[in-house]
């Protein structure tokens, strides 16, 4: 006759195994998540910096056509590994002349990566506003 003791460990054999058999798949799952998450963070702030950068770069330019073509340049080459798909430059301010409007303001937009990689059907499209002010000294043409 088994003592209780005995019973006891006999039953525990194997548990460990069942437990990692069934906990792993949930952890990869948590660590995928996280990841997206945080694509999802990072796009966050490097849609930020592109809008100040973009700003800036139009800012500074002399005429309307010039600053735009800056504004997207530079919000491209910021965006280049952030966004799947095309990057949104829009003015948001309303010209171009500092006696009307001194900001230069825009808009930048894209589709971020981050949980598509998980199949998870939720539109990562994000936007960032930024305004710099026109500066007296822009360059020539």
């Amino acid at each position: 006759m088994k003592s209780l003791r005995d019973l006891a460990t006999s039953d525990d054999r194997g548990l460990s195994t069942v437990e990692v058999v069934i906990l792993a798949p949930v952890m990869m799952l948590f660590i995928l998540v996280l990841v997206a998450f945080g694509q999802l963070v990072d796009g966050r702030g490097a849609l930020d910096g592109a809008a100040r950068d973009a700003a800036r770069a139009g800012s500074i330019q002399k005429d309307h056509g010039t600053a735009m073509a800056e504004a997207r340049k530079a919000a491209a080459a910021n965006l280049a590994d952030v966004c799947s798909g095309p990057v949104t430059v829009t003015q948001t301010s309303t010209g171009f002349d500092p006696e009307v409007d001194p900001l230069f303001s825009v808009q930048v937009s894209c589709r971020v990566r981050g949980l598509a990689m998980l199949g998870l059907d939720i539109d990562p499209t994000m936007d960032a506003t930024f305004s710099s002010p026109l500066d007296p000294f822009r360059r020539s043409a």
